[in-house]
C-alpha cells in the first residue's frame, strides 16, 4: 500500500517537552565518539558562554525521530515501518541544545511522493524551547515498494 499522498501539508500537535540532560548529552557524546569539553564539562561550556554543557548537533535526532513517530504510527498514513529505510536527514541549529532545555516538537510532513515505486515521504520538525526556535530537523525517509 503507498504512502497517503494527502498527509502532504499535515502538521502534527506539538510533543511532550524532552527533557535535555547532562547525562544524556554525554552518552551520546560517548556514542558518536566526542571528546569535545562542551559535551562534557560544565565549566568549559560555561567558559565559552554556554549556560550548560551543549549537545553534539546530531543529538536532535533523538527528538525529531520522536515527532517522526506521530506520522510514523498514524494508521491513516500508510506506512508499513517493516519497509522503511532512512534516506537523508539535515539539522539547521539557531542555538545549541542545552543541558536544562525542555524541548517542544511540532511536526510537519512537507512531502510525499512516488519515486520508482517507491515513497519518498519529507517531514520537517520544529524544535523549540519555551517558543524560541533552537532547530529545524528535514528528514526523508523511503517507504519501499512492494515487491
Amino acid at each position: 500500500m503507498p504512502v497517503n499522498a494527502a498527509f502532504a501539508g499535515r502538521s502534527y500537535p506539538p510533543t511532550a517537552p524532552y527533557s535535555v540532560g547532562r547525562a544524556k548529552i554525554r552518552e551520546f557524546a560517548e556514542a558518536v565518539g566526542s571528546s569535545d569539553p562542551l559535551h562534557l564539562d560544565p565549566q568549559a561550556a560555561r567558559a565559552a558562554g554556554h549556560r550548560d554543557v551543549i549537545a553534539p548537533p546530531t543529538f536532535a535526532v533523538l527528538i525529531a525521530q520522536q515527532c517522526d513517530a506521530q506520522l510514523i504510527t498514524d494508521p491513516e498514513a500508510g506506512i508499513d515501518y517493516s519497509r522503511v529505510v532512512h534516506g537523508e536527514q539535515r539539522f539547521a541549529h539557531h542555538r545549541p541544545l542545552t543541558a536544562g532545555d525542555e524541548v517542544v516538537g511540532v511536526l510537519h510532513v512537507d512531502t510525499v511522493r512516488e519515486a520508482g515505486g517507491h515513497s519518498m515521504v519529507t517531514t520537517r520538525t520544529e524544535l523549540s524551547v519555551d517558543g524560541e526556535a533552537v532547530c529545524t530537523a528535514t528528514s526523508t525517509i523511503v517507504v519501499r515498494g512492494s515487491e
